[in-house]
């Protein structure tokens, strides 16, 4: 799985290359500015949770104990939640039949990665079942 992992990780860097290269990543609405900027802040918020070494480019836990602070006491996986936020609001904005085929490929790359580290996690946190059914995977309350 950790190949999987790699190419969904290339997948998202990628996606978001091509949408700057092609001039979509931008837009003039005020709409889809405040969801990329929630969906930066978003990110920042979930990395200042990790401990000094304890976060790393791979879904492999680190280290230390299972993360509940930051934003992880909300949502289990905020940072693939910030980069879906960050990709739909910039494909929503300049729909096409190629922004819309990038979005979809985030999607499938973010929950691959989800299901690697969901497992990982499992394997190394007993509690992290609990953890599972108590909080949500990308949208409070929600999803």
């Amino acid at each position: 799985m950790r190949f999987v992992s790699r190419i969904a990780s290339f997948v998202i860097v990628a996606a978001v290359v091509a949408l700057v290269a092609t001039g979509n990543f931008y837009s003039p609405s005020a709409v889809v500015i405040a969801c990329q900027i929630g969906a930066v802040a978003l990110a920042g918020w979930a990395r200042t949770a990790f401990a000094p070494g304890q976060f790393g480019p791979t879904p492999a836990p680190k280290g230390g104990g299972l993360i509940r602070r930051g934003p992880y006491r909300f949502v289990r996986h905020p940072m693939y939640a910030a980069a879906l936020l960050l990709i739909w609001a910039t494909v929503l904005s300049h729909r096409s039949p190629s922004t819309l085929l990038i979005g979809a490929a985030v999607t499938l790359a973010a929950v691959a990665r989800i299901l690697d580290e969901e497992r990982r996690l499992r394997e190394r946190y007993p509690d992290y079942a609990d953890y599972a059914r108590s909080t949500k995977a990308l949208l409070p309350f929600i999803v």
